[in-house]
């Protein structure tokens, strides 16, 4: 296989003229009796092996009453399987020259659930056959002792994450009204409470049966390897796990493209020292042409060099910061959410009218100047990330991403010419077409000593 060239970062700064010059990261691909498909990337350049696997499962897979399910067996899958005890897959991986976090993790969203092992190459087979005994095996040893343990851990992340942090509600509450109650977006990947506590082991074994099969997951193997060795290797330790029956069909997830009328909620907030808004739209998705122009158009909001951050923190000293992005989500629809934070003892009505009347002008700010520092920012951070072999948003990641989200691997090498091609028009549209008030939801946060007008809008959630 051909061995592949990474560009400089300086790379992500040229023009789109010169996009040819992006690099391209070289595959092979094969798919085994049992369904599991593989990706195999040569990279020699340094002694590090990468492997990584994505299954096409998420929070959007829940059914009502089961939200959390599979953040919840995301942590599962660390609890041991039937050849590696409780907690011996991070030690044995840190035997071997592995770190915990930056090369050992795994990760839910609502569109996947990953995991991967970064090590020296020559460990390469230590990593498969962990992944395939706990993708073979993990429902053998599941117990409730292991769930309640990791239920119990869950609901403490929850706490931290949402519940006791300042803000900590504001995602929920935003998908609770860009996505209908029938949405798999409705609900957020963390899961409730009730959810969670209702989950008994029965539940979860049926989980990991339904989706965790060689026919619902994508496998890369990255880095200094063989390929014909890797080959081997991977049908050694996956080829024997029998395929399942196909996953249930996704929920009806079509969206009309604006969410019909302004939503507006006021959040007394205990844990909040300064006044924070959070306004969403529902966008485009991923899979969406007009995908790329949802995402530069985010990064054209966002950024000390963006005219909300002008006009809202230097011009009018209203905020202290100001961001913009847009979540990435795949079906019916996407959210692009534009959040200020304001000053100490600083009216959250101000700064809220603020904003909103700074979107509002957003078409002002897109000008030809903002959408080439915003290509190049999005170009520089995708190419930035190639240059690792795995962990988040390296090249074992990104193939995988491909395979999962567009059954196309080559996506890792089309995605800075899909970039370039977004024009200031393209931009525009979106832009004038979604950032309206009918599609707009405003989350007001108030530090809880702080008067604030009662909530408003009531809305389908």
């Amino acid at each position: 296989m051909k061995r592949s060239v990474l560009a400089l970062p300086l790379a992500a700064l040229l023009p789109a003229a010169l996009a040819a010059q992006a690099p391209q990261i070289s595959y092979t691909e094969e798919t085994l009796p049992n369904g599991l498909k593989v990706i195999y990337h040569v990279d020699h350049s340094a002694p590090v092996a990468a492997v990584d696997i994505w299954y096409n499962v998420g929070s959007k897979s829940e059914q009502p009453g089961r939200t959390g399910f599979a953040h919840l067996f995301e942590h599962m899958m660390f609890k041991g399987s039937r050849n590696v005890g409780d907690g011996q897959h991070f030690a044995l991986l840190e035997g071997a020259g592995a770190r915990a976090g930056a090369d050992i993790n795994g990760t839910t969203s609502w569109d996947r659930t990953n995991y991967f092992e970064q090590l020296p190459s020559n460990q390469l087979e230590l990593a498969l056959w962990l992944e395939a005994d706990r993708m073979g095996t993990l429902a053998d040893v599941l117990t409730q002792e292991k769930l309640d343990n990791q239920r119990d851990v869950v609901k403490n992340e929850r706490r931290q994450s949402y519940d006791n942090q300042p803000y900590g509600t504001w995602l929920e509450k935003m998908l609770g009204y860009v996505y209908p109650a029938d949405h798999p977006y409705h609900h957020s990947v963390i899961g409730s409470m009730e959810d969670l506590s209702a989950a008994s082991a029965d539940d979860v074994r049926s989980f990991f049966r339904t989706y965790y099969a060689p026919n619902n997951a994508v496998l890369v193997v990255a880095g200094d390897i063989d390929v014909n060795q890797a080959k081997a290797l991977v049908r050694k330790h996956f080829g024997d796990i029998p395929r399942h029956d196909p996953p249930p069909a996704l929920r009806d997830s079509r969206l009309p493209a604006l969410i019909g009328q302004p939503q507006r909620e006021v959040v007394q907030d205990a844990n909040a020292a300064v006044p924070a808004v959070f306004v969403g739209f529902r966008v485009p998705s991923q899979r969406d042409p007009k995908a790329e122009a949802v995402e530069v158009l985010s990064s054209m909001m966002s950024g000390r060099s963006s005219p909300l951050y002008e006009a809202l923190v230097r011009r009018a000293g209203v905020a202290t910061a100001v961001t913009a992005f847009n979540v990435g989500l795949l079906e019916g629809g996407d959210m692009l959410i534009v959040r200020a934070n304001g000053k100490p003892g600083a009216s959250a009505d101000s700064l809220e009218a603020a904003l909103v009347r700074e979107v509002g002008n957003a078409m002002a700010g897109l000008t030809q100047e903002n959408l080439d520092r915003a290509k190049a920012q999005l170009r520089y951070a995708f190419i930035n990330g190639l240059q690792t072999t795995g962990g988040f948003g390296g090249r074992a990641d990104v193939l995988a991403e491909g395979w999962t989200y567009f059954h196309d691997p080559n996506y890792v090498n089309t995605r800075v010419a899909a970039i370039d091609r977004v024009t200031l028009a393209d931009v525009q549209g979106v832009a004038r077409e979604r950032l309206v008030p009918n599609n707009r939801v405003t989350l007001v946060y108030v530090p809880n000593r702080a008067p604030a007008q009662p909530t408003t809008t009531p809305g389908a959630r």
